[in-house]
């Protein structure tokens, strides 16, 4: 059974920094790759960033590229995404993805 549980979220400043994990199992982790995606109310579930099979291969999207950095562990088979220099705009539930699966989401705040 495939499980993505994702963990870090949080309330924090503008400018501040969060660090999201996302903890898999049920499939062969160390062989694909995983995205993160986050959704504000009301818009679209919006891609953020993708880690391929071996993490040599990274892409972000245009609104987070230079502050956000996703990585994975194959050990404990988890893949993160750090944020840094947090602004308003990146305010929504982030979620980890692979295939068709999705996890539950981690909520991040960014506020004064």
């Amino acid at each position: 059974q495939v499980q993505l549980v994702e963990s870090g979220g949080g309330l924090v400043q503008p400018g501040g920094s969060l660090r999201l994990s996302c903890a898999a199992s049920g499939f062969p982790f160390s062989f694909v790759g995983m995205n993160w995606y986050r959704r504000t109310p009301g818009k679209e579930r919006e891609w953020v960033a993708t880690i391929d099979f071996a993490g040599r291969n990274t892409n972000y999207a245009d609104s987070v590229k230079g502050r956000f950095t996703i990585a994975r562990d194959d050990t404990k088979k988890t893949v993160l995404l750090q944020m840094n220099s947090l602004e308003p705009e990146d305010t929504a539930v982030y979620y980890c993805n692979w295939a068709n699966y999705w996890g539950q989401g981690t909520q991040v705040t960014v506020s004064a």
